[in-house]
């Protein structure tokens, strides 16, 4: 019986037949779905065999770009705005009184929307960065110093956190630390009556002292017993604020004389940061300063200084990091006594800055837990927690104006606070609502969850044992 086979058809090449699909050369074409290969040429290298050309370098660059962490933080605070000014509008008062007859006068809601929500930023703006309302050019600034104050006790605290971040720990007890900084400057330095320039810098260190004997403690639990450091430091600022509470009320340590309000003395004149632009800008004092000297001390000890080489190596990976020489016990206690002194740093700024009447327990003014976002916005660099320092430094120096002139309540503001670090905890989200695109991990992870949803294919069918056999001969 002679098998013939069918004659191939027009245009199929006899080598080729009967070969699979991956075995096949390409194609291309209009007619395949698929454009034309380019010729090489010296810009385009690598269009020869098939191979694709490799993207322009611009597009690689802008690429790169929009995945990166500055454009994901300026966006994350953008769409922080965008829902505060939601909220702006659906708390005015004017915007619910034109939203009643908004299918007969639609554009009266409009225009409510958007005076609302202009204003209330508008006065931001005017209460933090510069008021153009103001006759002459100091007072203009004055609401730019005012945020430079406001945000200097909050970048010191959030250095605090985010250098602990950078070893792998969790510190969340600036307010305790900050709450005995302010203590053990006030029971060591007070009561001295020294001249300037030995009051002050001895308060200021007498108050870093403190902080980071307190911080210091946990990281020496942490180091010889194993403790978590997110329990020790929330037990310990409780300890903190009732032993300071205790303090302001006894008399003979920290209550004021003559006074039986739970309040401590005033500082003395000789131990408070003076004025660094004058008396017509209370708020900025050579505290600003300090603070951007720790700053540059913190970006060097991390990025530049060995030390620091072994600060990052426990925070990466401390098994790696034991495994390679580095005593891992010993890094946690440094990383807590320099966490819990840039604490101290913040109460200094309270006490020697901006509070200088007496202090209670609650001197702290939640910078505490507030330095925790600063550093979480910052990505744990000391230079990005300045900037974030700065950003909410301006929100609490704006929010002051924005409830006086537009009746705007101060939550907003903390609710703004919130997204932001919302959103910086969760960059795929942001991605999405500006359509960027994906980082390569992203990607994996959704071919990974692809695949797992896709069905396997079925087995074969077991063959019967007569099968198996005549298959076998």
């Amino acid at each position: 019986m002679n098998d013939q086979s069918p004659a191939p058809a027009s245009g199929a090449s006899e080598p080729t037949r009967g070969l699979p699909p991956e075995q096949l050369p390409p194609v291309s074409g209009p007619l395949t779905g698929s454009p034309g290969l380019p010729a090489p040429t010296p810009e385009a290298p690598g269009a020869v065999d098939g191979e694709v050309p490799p993207p322009p370098r611009q597009n690689v660059f802008i690429k790169e770009l929009l995945r990166g962490s500055a454009v994901t933080t300026i966006l994350a605070i953008v769409a922080a705005m965008i829902v505060g000014g939601i909220l702006m509008a659906f708390t005015n008062e004017d915007v619910r009184t034109a939203s009643v007859y908004f299918f007969a006068r639609p554009g009266d809601t409009f225009v409510a929307i958007w005076n609302s929500v202009y204003g209330g930023y508008e006065a931001l703006f005017r209460g933090s960065i510069f008021n153009a309302r103001a006759n002459d050019f100091a007072t203009q600034i004055r609401p730019l110093t005012n945020t430079l104050g406001f945000a200097a006790p909050l970048i010191a605290a959030g250095l605090g956190v985010a250098l602990a971040f950078r070893v792998g720990l969790f510190n969340i007890g600036g307010r305790g630390q900050m709450l005995i900084a302010a203590a053990t400057a006030a029971l060591v330095t007070f009561q001295l009556d020294l001249p300037m320039f030995i009051q002050l810098p001895l308060t200021l260190a007498a108050g870093i002292a403190g902080g980071a004997i307190w911080g210091g403690i946990v990281g020496l639990l942490k180091a010889r017993t194993g403790a978590h450091e997110v329990i020790l430091t929330i037990m310990l600022n409780y300890v903190a604020l009732y032993f300071v509470m205790w303090l302001v009320r006894t008399p003979g340590l920290l209550q004021q004389s003559n006074s039986n309000q739970p309040i401590s003395g005033p500082t003395p004149p000789s131990a408070q940061f003076p004025d660094l632009l004058g008396p017509r800008f209370p708020l900025l004092d050579w505290g600003f300063v300090i603070v951007i000297a720790a700053t540059v001390f913190v970006w060097w000890l991390i990025e530049r200084s060995s030390l620091g080489f072994r600060l990052r190596a426990v925070g990466e990976n401390p098994h790696a990091a034991r495994a390679a020489g580095i005593s891992v016990s010993r890094m946690y206690i440094y990383a807590m006594l320099f966490a819990g002194g840039l604490s101290g740093l913040a109460a200094m700024n309270q006490i020697q800055g901006s509070v200088v009447t007496g202090f209670d327990s609650h001197i702290d003014a939640g910078i505490g837990f507030d330095a925790i976002t600063v550093a979480l916005l910052g990505r744990s660099r000391a230079w990005g927690t300045f900037a974030a320092g700065i950003l909410f430094g301006a929100l609490k120096a704006g929010s002051f104006t924005m409830q006086a002139s537009q009746g705007i309540p101060v939550d907003i503001v903390l609710v703004v606070q919130s997204l932001i670090v919302l959103f910086i905890a969760a960059p795929p989200l942001v991605r999405t609502i500006f359509f960027l695109p994906k980082t390569d991990a992203e990607k994996a992870a959704k071919a990974r969850a692809k695949a797992a949803k896709r069905p396997s294919p079925p087995a074969d069918p077991p063959q019967p044992a007569n099968e198996k056999a005549v298959s076998a001969s």
